[in-house]
């Protein structure tokens, strides 16, 4: 399996690899990219990384500027964290975080930020819940955060 940056590779065939999601969100990731208006929405310097196997899509994130707590200034951002059924609990989701952190300690950043609903999956990647905020439709929202490290 390997780690792809979306910006880095045949954008067709991954498109309709993340058209195959059955999750909303999923969904309007999708929409941002065929509308090419993902950078524009979440910040000029943000990836998606997908685990590959082969031609085949594992799972994919973010690593944005921008997610769905605004406003705030807390970033970066893990967002639009999707495993395909057959694939879940594996943690293939860790060899996406880890890229994300080589990525964030090139950057000096010190803590990333994920908003969910979710008690117990991020916990086992050693996020720890920061607090609770609303997201832009007013539903609370969970954050955790991970931290990477102290720079100097």
């Amino acid at each position: 399996m390997q780690v792809i940056d979306y910006y880095d590779c045949d954008r067709q065939h991954w498109l309709e690899q993340i058209s195959k999601s059955d999750w909303s969100a999923g969904q309007f990731l999708h929409e941002l990219l065929s509308e090419n208006t993902f950078k524009k929405t979440v910040g000029e310097n943000s990836k998606v990384l997908m685990l590959a196997d082969g031609d085949e899509l594992v799972s994919f994130c973010t690593y944005a500027e921008k997610d769905d707590i605004q406003p705030t200034t807390l970033t970066p951002w893990i967002g639009f964290v999707y495993t395909f059924p057959q694939y879940r609990g594996h943690h293939y989701f860790g060899k996406l975080l880890g890229e994300i952190e080589k990525i964030a300690q090139s950057q000096n950043v010190r803590d990333i930020f994920i908003s969910t609903n979710h008690i117990g999956l991020y916990e086992k990647y050693g996020c720890e819940f920061y607090q609770m905020m609303n997201d832009m439709e007013g539903e609370p929202s969970r954050i955790y955060r991970k931290h990477i490290g102290d720079f100097l």
